[in-house]
């Protein structure tokens, strides 16, 4: 399993093969043609509720993971497309976040990959 992450404002490349949005909203100012997204998986990121809660404050880092993971394992269905998906070849997840440590996309891919 091939898997990667990437900033959706990132420069797009052949390398990242499926381009799966992994945010609840599209990011800001992009058009669908410059993010180059194969598939916007809006369904699997965190919850409406739980995204507003983090609010991207790294003091809360722990915390949302946890929830986060407590959410994917409710989250059957979306988790089997996405490793349906992984079993065909490399995958980047995109995000938008401008945090590259704190963001549901690197808590994804430590969920994914364990």
């Amino acid at each position: 399993m091939t898997l990667q992450l990437k900033r959706v404002y990132e420069k797009p490349a052949k390398e990242d093969g499926m381009r799966i949005l992994v945010d609840r909203l599209w990011p800001r100012g992009l058009t669908k043609e410059k993010a180059a997204v194969d598939l916007w998986l809006k369904e699997i990121a965190p919850s409406t509720t739980l995204r507003k809660w983090f609010d991207h404050d790294p003091a809360k880092w722990n915390e949302f993971k946890k929830r986060y993971r407590k959410e994917l394992i409710g989250n059957k269905e979306q988790v089997a497309v996405l490793k349906g998906y992984l079993s065909n070849g490399p995958v980047t997840l995109v995000y938008g976040a401008k945090d590259e440590e704190h963001n549901d996309a690197v808590v994804l891919k430590e969920w994914l990959v364990r």
